[in-house]
Parts: structure tokens; sequence; C-alpha cells
């Protein structure tokens, strides 16, 4: 046996006395002292063995995984602190340790990347536990960091910058990635952190946020990230700069520039207006700073206050305000321009009136007519059906005149038998027989358009003549005055009359006047036209686009008459012949619903619009086709596509 061999054999002795007692010293008791290891030149597989079975882990070695190992300990080892020294040992001989669950995956440094391992440093058992850190950059570009630290990681690690998030992606040993993210957290700083106010005198700070912000926002060529930060304070009219203290000198120095008294008027500008009506806004804006002097003169208006300061007018030509005003109040003037001069919404209406009639009718009667020898004048007569008119011209054949047959029939199915003789008695009857159904189905459904809290009205109906009144000459005077005849036109039709209120929200308060007239379809017995009239005065409250109930009619009506001559009117049988007979049947169902829709923005106006312009559009289309009568070659007219009426918006219109 060569002494080799002997010194090796030796070796295997002590670790393995060495794996025997640590084991002995884990299983017996945590509080006894730990035993001391000296491995010098051990195989590393062994020294695995020895680990796994202390730990109690179990590992798994990559067939890379050779070589010769030294651990010299001059204090005691508990399983923790062996288990650290065996991840040093694996990284002094370029392996590493990946722990997943309950197993350990022992392999070498360069394909340790594409292992799963842990995020963060928190959750590692050791120093020297793989790990991936991600880190945040605030005040630095991410790109700027990676030439600077790639030196600082091993060749197996690595490091990557994600430019648009700005972050940084690092893998490498736990307390590498410590000590990287350590230095990172040390440049990741802006260099100054002082805030400049810088007060203005003639510019608006508002104003100059706004041009400055869209100036900061262009990227920078060296692709780090703005970090300069500007606030507005209207209240001083001052603007806060906060960032790099030669990037805070660059925009001090450009505001400096900006805040300069205008060339062409001093304190005199003009505000074109997009919304508000210039000369009404001219007045109240006027009236309130006059108020606002007076109130800081103490309510005196001989006391020197300086209302002459602010000067407002309106141009109506251009809509636009003229103002001559220091600098604080003209300040003031456009922030309330900028609140009152906006786009207001609109409330599109639609109200849907329903009105279903149905009307029945039956009639049933005899008219009789008796005239004496010699006479024109009927000696008896029952006018039940209202033939009266035309029984009455029996005496007028009697004595040699015609008779006219349309007073003698009448609707419906008329029967008569008589005899007309010029001597002696004529006498005629007439038996009439009428039933008569009318159905009414009308819906109406008149809309309109109104801005928030102004009124509205639509009307839409015809002019119906009434007489009022007449004067006639019959009384045989012989003054110069003509007879005449006095009329009033009323309309009669839909009357809309809405004035909407839109609240926070979607909901809005509407105050309606709503008129439905009509003409009767019947004036039996009246000296002129009879008219239906329906009205609805109301304030409701409704959600956008929702429909509500304004009113209302349901109403049932049944007549029935019977007319007859008394005593020869109720003989049996015999007795319909003097007896006249009439029912007739109504029922009335009339609703009328709202809904209004708001209209916020131009694309909500068009949208409805465009669904309007189309309905009527594709009426017009399925009349197309067909020839106009009597005009070979002649078509009917239409409306072109909506587009067609579209024009390009302007650059102002797309900011809205």
């Amino acid at each position: 046996m060569t002494q080799k061999t002997i010194s090796t054999s030796i070796v295997r002795l002590r670790l393995l006395i060495a794996s025997l007692l640590l084991l002995v010293m884990t299983v017996a008791s945590a509080q006894q002292p730990a035993a001391t290891l000296n491995w010098k030149d051990a195989d590393i597989r062994q020294v695995v063995e020895a680990v796994s079975a202390v730990t109690g882990k179990n590992i798994i070695l990559d067939p890379r995984v050779t070589g010769r190992v030294t651990l010299l300990s001059p204090t005691p080892l508990g399983p923790d602190e062996l288990y650290e020294a065996f991840l040093s040992i694996l990284q002094v001989h370029g392996y590493v340790a990946i722990e997943n669950e309950n197993l350990v995956k022992v392999v070498p440094d360069a394909t340790a990347r594409q292992m799963p391992t842990q995020i963060g440093t928190s959750g590692t058992a050791g120093p020297d536990d793989l790990t991936t850190q991600v880190v945040r950059v605030q005040n630095v570009g991410a790109t700027q960091l990676v030439s600077l630290l790639r030196p600082l990681l091993p060749q197996y690690g690595h490091l990557v910058a994600h430019s648009g998030s700005n972050m940084l992606i690092i893998s490498d040993r736990a307390a590498n990635v410590a000590r990287v993210v350590s230095i990172i957290r040390r440049i990741d700083q802006a260099s100054d952190e002082e805030i400049e106010v810088v007060s203005l005198q003639h510019a608006s700070a508002g104003e100059i946020v706004r041009i400055m912000t869209a100036l900061t926002a262009t990227p920078r060529a060296d692709g780090a990230p703005v970090t300069t930060s500007l606030v507005a304070d209207a209240r001083t009219n001052s603007v806060l700069i906060g960032g790099d203290k030669s990037e805070r000198l660059r925009l001090r120095t450009l505001i400096a520039h900006l805040d300069t008294p205008l060339e062409d008027g001093g304190d005199t500008q003009v505000r074109y207006l997009r919304y508000a009506d210039a000369e009404d806004l001219a007045t109240k804006l006027q009236q309130h700073f006059t108020g606002q002097a007076q109130a800081a003169a103490g309510g005196q208006a001989g006391a020197g206050a300086p209302l002459t300061e602010v000067s407002v007018w309106a141009d109506t030509q251009t809509n636009a305000l003229i103002f001559n005003a220091p600098p604080k109040m003209m300040r003031s003037a456009m922030q309330i321009i900028d609140k009152l001069d906006i786009r207001r919404a609109q409330v599109l209406v639609e109200a849907i009136i329903v009105e279903v009639i149905i009307d029945k009718q039956n009639e049933l009667g005899v008219s009789v007519a008796v005239e004496g020898s010699g006479s024109n004048t009927p000696i008896g007569v029952t006018n039940f059906p209202d033939f009266l008119a035309g029984v009455v011209q029996l005496g007028s054949a009697a004595g040699g005149g015609t008779v006219d047959p349309s007073g003698l029939i009448g609707e419906g199915l008329t029967v008569g038998i008589g005899r007309i003789s010029e001597s002696g008695v004529s006498f005629a009857a007439i038996l009439a027989a009428v039933e008569g159904d009318a159905d009414t189905n009308l819906i109406s459904t008149p809309s309109i358009v109104t801005t928030d809290n102004e009124e509205a009205t639509l009307n839409v109906g015809q002019e119906v003549p009434f007489v009022s009144g007449s004067f006639s000459n019959a009384g045989g005077n012989t003054g110069t005055v003509n007879p005449f005849t006095t009329v009033n036109r009323e309309q009669i039709g839909v009357k809309l009359a809405i004035t909407p209120q839109i609240n926070e929200g979607d909901s809005m308060v509407l105050d309606i006047s709503q008129e439905i007239s009509s003409i009767a379809q019947s004036a039996a017995g009246a000296v002129d036209l009879i008219t239906n009239k329906r009205t609805v005065d109301t304030t409701v409250i409704v959600d956008d686009g929702e429909i509500l109930v304004l009113g209302g009619l349901l109403e049932d009506v049944l007549r029935e008459s019977d007319q007859r001559i008394p005593v020869l009117g109720r003989i049996p049988l015999l007795g319909n012949l003097f007896r006249s007979r009439k029912t007739e049947k109504l029922k009335t169902n009339l609703m009328i619903f709202i809904r209004p829709t708001i209209l916020r923005d131009a694309t909500q106006t068009a949208f409805e619009t465009n669904q309007k312009y189309n309905l009527i559009r594709s009426v017009q289309q399925g009349q197309q086709g067909t020839d106009v009568q009597l005009m070979p070659g002649e078509t009917r007219p239409m409306l072109p596509p909506i587009e067609t009426y579209q024009r390009p918006k302007t650059p102002e219109e797309d900011d809205q």
C-alpha cells in the first residue's frame, strides 16, 4: 500500500467520523456543542453527502460537479452554519445551490441563470443563495446604470435594463445583489432636492406651467427621464419648480423671459369667446369688478375707490371681450372666463303621445208624416232619426212641387213607404237603421333640442278659422252698412314648451308645458267648430334616456237613448213604428310620455342627428323606383348622404 493511498484512507475515515459526530449532535440535542470540522483535500461529493446527512436536505448533484474541498474550522459548526459554509465552498469552486422546496440542485455557475430562483433577497437562506431582484430607478436612466454596474457582477450574473419602465433586473448571489441594490440607491438621487418659488408679475402661473410642461415633456437625447416638476399656485400667481439644479436654472431663465408686459397695449388684452355671449358676459364682469373695488374702499363710492382700473367692453361682431386692467385683476378675469366660456350640455326631448279611440254607434228608428188634403202643412209628424226636413217636402210635393231625395235618405239603411197625392191624404214612413264602428290610433312623437336652462318651444299644427261675430242688414235699413262676419284664427295641433335643468350626474329637472288640440269629428248642434284640447303643465325629474309618463286619460263612455210617442210607443210590436233607439259606446285611451337625452359633447349630438337624418332618408329611399305620375322621367326628391354635409374639424375643435 502506497503512502498516497494511506493518506486518502485516513482523510475518508476522518470525514466519516466527523459526519457521524455532527449527525449525533443534531439528533441528540440542539444545545450540545457542535464538532470541529477539518476537511483537507476531500472529494466534493463526499462533502455533499455529509452536509445532506447533517442538514436533512435532499441534494441533487449535476454530473459536472467535481473537485477537492478543504475546510478548516477552528470553532464548532451547527447545521445552519455548516450549510452556509457549504454554499461558500460551492461559490469558491464555481458552483451554485438552487433550492426549490425540499430539493437543492447543485449546478455550475454558467447555467444558474436559467434555473428558477428566489425573487428578492428577503427570503434567501444565506448570502450565497442565488436570487433575482427587480429594481425601479426613479431619477437616473436605467440604461445608463448597466455599463456602470456590469463589472460588479460575475460572469454568470445577469444584468439588464428595461427602458420603458426604467427598471433593472439583477440575477446573482444574494449578498452581491444586496450590494448592487445599495449602490443603485446611492446613485438614484436627485442632484438637488431644493424647491424654488418663482413669483410672476405679468404672466399667468397656470399658462406658464402649461407652456413649460409641454417643453419639458420632450424626451432627452441621452434617454434619461425628465425629473423636473412644475406646479402653479393660482392664489399667489407663482410657479414652484423642483428637480436638478441646472434644469431649474434653465426653467427659471425661460420664465423670466416670458413674464414680461405685453408690447402692444400694456394691460390691455383681447379674449375671443367660443361659447359665451360677449355682450352679456362683459356686463357681468364689469359689475363684478366694480363691486370688488367698492368693497375694498369700504362701500363708499366717493372714497377714492379705483373704479376706473378695470374696463371691460364687448365686440359683438367677433364675440370678443376687450380688457383693460392691472395684471392681478386681468388674471382673475381670465380665470372667470375659463370657467364660464365652456360648451354647455344640450337636451334632446322626445314627447310620445299615444291616443287610441274606439267609437261604436247603433241607431234604429221610424219617422212618419201625414199631410191633410189640399194643404201644404203636415198634420202629423214623428221625427226620431232627424228626417223632418225631408218629410216636410211631402207637403210641397202634394202642392205640385218636387221632392229632394237627399233629405229623405240618410246614412245606413233607409226604407220608405207612403202615398203622395195632390188630393186626399198623403203620408210617408221612413225606417232608418245605422251601425257604425270607428277606431282611431294616433301616435305622435314631437322632439326638440335645447340648451341647458334655456326654454324651447315647438308648434306643429294648422290655423283654423272660428266665427267670432257677424252683422247683417236684414232689418231693411237703408244705411250704407254692409253685412260682415268676423273670424278669429287659432292654432290646432301639438305645442311643446320645455326648460331643462341638468343636475349633477345624469338626472335633470324638466319644466314642461304640453298641449294637444284637434277638431272634433262631430259637431252636431254647434254653431261653429268644436275642438278637443288636452294640456299638461308640470315639473318632473327624470334620468338621462329614461321614459317617464306625464299624464293621460282613460275614458269609457256608454250612452243609450230611447225616444217614442207616448202610449203608442209602448204598444208591443206596433210600438216600434213610433219609436227610435240609439246606443253609443266611446272608449278613449290617451297617454303622454317624455324621454330626455343629454347631449354632452359633439359626438353625442352628431349621433342623434345622424339617426334622425337617416330615418327620414330611409323613408325616402323606400319611395324610390316608382315613377312620378304624369311626369315620365322625373325622379322623386331625396336627401343626400349625411357625409355630404359634414366638414373637417378645425384644430381648435379637435382639442375639445
